[in-house]
């Protein structure tokens, strides 16, 4: 009997979807709670219902975006089609994101006088460097109801340079330091720029207190705790290493570097203050250390994505800067060369690329062409040029070529009348044989502080060492015109000497009437100048001290002669002077050839000896005499060769230590 065929299931009806009022409770219940996954498939379901409902679309993006999922909300904004929903701000944000600023500010503005658009293009023009445009839009927000909008106007103003500015602003603002820890951190980095680095440490310890306590009421986990503090334990250290406590400062570096507690910024600006403070010593460790924060897939150094969007422009050439140090140090100048070449394109509007590609040229002894690069550059950005010249006049001042360390000199013109600067240039053009070039200098520098209208006049300076010059290189007339006008606006007794020893080669009589303005010296009134000119000179005195001859002629007494104290000879350990023994020989110290008791050894004579009947003495004696000289003279030959065989056994093992020398040395580069 053939089995029963089983009944097929009938399919079932397709199930209603859920009320969108329900759809939209759940979600806006997944928001609440932080379950931003679950809501987007719950904003999905929504869509697949009504799929041109705004707020779905809308919750959908913010869910995407607070979910980390940042290419999702751009394609979904890409995707709408609704006419009447404006999706700029979220584009921009989540440009901004992406670090594609200029994109997200292009998407801000139509929404220019908006609040919230407002402070998301504060924090995009921060982070591209346009500080002062970043504070000027903090200042429009003061009046707006924003929270936390203190923390980043303090930021800005520190990083705009108007960190004197802060404490005014807070009060405006009618806010306290310490509401919290992140604008109390804020605060310590205007005191730091300040240079007021006590105040600064305490209030970071206050800082660190705070978030403490503000964290572990919100139910952090201490890793996280540590994690979000990261800044501030790095700013301490800072701080510390700024008031000298370097080993302090190393220390809690390397203690955040280990424990690996932080937040990336935090980790790489550890990282780059740690070498600064270590300096030159342990190159390769430092090396290790700034691999730890690049791009894990470059074979070359690059600072990873997340931490280069997070770093400031400053912190991200600093880190660069320290790393072509570290190799130059190490004289791993291909890869310096290489990284070099890499950062015009990364910092195009910094000088920090060129001042690092003349350091390389420097460190390959080219320093004619870092000359030549530095001198490009400061023609083509000269708004830019000061530092560049004045790397341009120290690596020509290195490399011994004056003229053009001057000429470097001489194009930073805020600075031509400072003191420094004219010596330097005074100097550079002496050693080039420039001496009407160098007195230019001087009489320019003395036309200036003359018109100078400053409290901290340099002008006796600059003139009595413009005298000085001048009467060295033989212008004594120019020197005693600048000492005499030093005597009369000054009244200084260097610049009266000055111009009476000036003045002395040219007009005595002149130079008599000034020398009669000089003090006369204490102690001299007792010396007859006359009787003195009458002497033959000063005559030595056995036993007499200056200063005793001085005090018997001003007191009018004959000084005694000091009695000189007798010291007991020393002798050597176990030496008795009564018993002194026999005395050492006197020619111990010479060598034994030249000693009188040398005598030196006697040839061997035996091969010289005669012997037979007489008859037979001349042929044979002549006969053994030519063997023997023969015989000398081959057992010396042979000495000898045996002797520069061995020099030559010597000289080859030399040589094969010295080339295995070399092998290990250049297997280990």
């Amino acid at each position: 009997m053939p089995p029963k065929s089983k009944d097929k299931p009938k399919p079932s009806p397709s199930q209603p979807p859920p009320p969108i009022e329900d759809l939209f409770s759940n979600l806006n219940r997944h928001i609440e709670q932080s379950e931003f996954e679950k809501a987007v498939k719950v904003a999905d379901q929504v869509l697949s219902i009504a799929p041109a409902d705004e707020d779905a679309i809308r919750c959908k993006v913010v869910a995407l975006i607070k979910a980390d999922n940042i290419d999702g909300a751009l394609s979904v904004i890409k995707l709408s089609q609704s006419p009447t929903v404006d999706f700029s701000y979220f584009k921009a944000y989540c440009l901004y994101r992406q670090n594609k600023l200029n994109e997200a500010l292009e998407s801000l503005k139509s929404q220019e006088n908006n609040p919230a658009a407002m402070l998301l293009k504060s924090q995009i023009l921060y982070r591209l460097g346009e500080l002062d445009a970043c504070v000027d839009i903090y200042r429009k927000l003061q009046k707006s109801n924003i929270d936390s909008l203190e923390i980043n106007f303090v930021a800005g103003l520190i990083s705009a340079g108007k960190a004197s500015e802060v404490k005014g602003t807070l009060e405006a603002l009618k806010v306290k330091a310490t509401s919290s820890f992140e604008l109390a951190y804020n605060t310590a980095c205007s005191l730091i720029e300040r240079n007021n680095y006590t105040d600064a440490e305490q209030l970071l310890s206050t800082a660190r207190r705070i978030g403490q306590e503000s964290l572990t009421e919100d139910n952090f986990a201490e890793d996280d705790i540590e994690i979000e503090l990261a800044p501030i334990s790095v700013q301490l250290a800072y701080v510390k290493q700024l008031l000298g406590l370097t080993q302090e400062a190393i220390g809690a570096y390397t203690d955040i570097i280990n424990r690996n507690l932080a937040d990336e910024p935090s980790l790489a600006v550890a990282v780059n203050n740690l070498i600064v403070a270590k300096g030159p010593k342990d190159i390769s460790d430092s090396l290790r250390k700034l691999d730890r924060i690049k791009e894990k897939d470059m074979q070359n150094f690059q600072l990873s994505h997340a931490l280069d969007s997070k770093l400031l422009p400053k912190q991200r050439e600093a880190i660069y800067a320290n790393r072509v140090r570290l190799l130059l140090h190490s004289n791993k100048m291909d890869q310096a060369r290489e990284l070099v070449a890499t950062l015009p394109d990364l910092f195009p509007d910094s000088v920090m690329p060129v001042l690092l590609q003349a350091a390389v040229l420097v460190r390959e002894n080219k320093a004619g062409r870092a000359e030549e690069i530095l001198g490009q550059f400061a023609e083509k950005f000269p708004d830019k040029s000061k530092v560049v010249l004045l790397a341009r006049a120290q690596v020509a001042a290195t490399a011994n070529h004056p003229l053009i360390a001057a000429e470097s000199l001489a194009k930073v013109p805020d600075i031509q009348h400072m003191p420094a600067t004219v010596a330097t240039l005074v100097t550079l053009k002496e050693r080039a044989g420039d001496i009407k070039g160098a007195s230019a200098v001087l009489d320019s520098a003395v036309k200036w502080w003359l018109n100078a209208m400053t409290e901290d006049n340099k002008l006796s300076v600059i003139m009595q060492e413009a005298a000085s010059f001048k009467l060295r290189h033989g212008q004594e007339e120019d020197a005693s015109r600048l000492y005499e006008e030093l005597v009369k606006t000054h009244g200084s007794i260097e610049a009266l000497v000055g111009l009476v020893t000036t003045v002395a080669h040219v007009d005595v009589n002149k130079a008599e009437t000034y020398e009669k303005k000089l003090k006369p010296l204490p102690g001299l009134k007792g010396v007859d100048v006359d009787s003195l000119e009458k002497t033959s000179g000063a005559k030595h005195v056995e036993g007499a001290s200056h200063a005793g001859v001085t005090e018997a002629h001003e007191d009018g007494k004959k000084g005694k002669p000091k009695k000189k104290r007798k010291r007991k000879p020393r002798y050597p350990k176990g030496f008795d002077p009564a018993n002194p023994g026999p005395p050492p020989d006197p020619e111990r110290w010479l060598p034994k050839r030249e000693r009188s008791s040398y005598r030196p050894k006697r040839k061997d004579k035996r091969a010289a000896q005669v012997r037979g009947s007489q008859g037979a003495v001349v042929r044979e004696s002549t006969n053994s005499n030519s063997t023997a000289s023969q015989a000398t003279s081959s057992k010396g030959a042979s000495q000898n060769a045996t002797s520069s065989k061995g020099a030559s056994q010597n000289a080859t093992a030399h040589q094969s230590k010295a080339s295995s020398k070399s092998g290990r040395k250049k297997s280990r580069n």
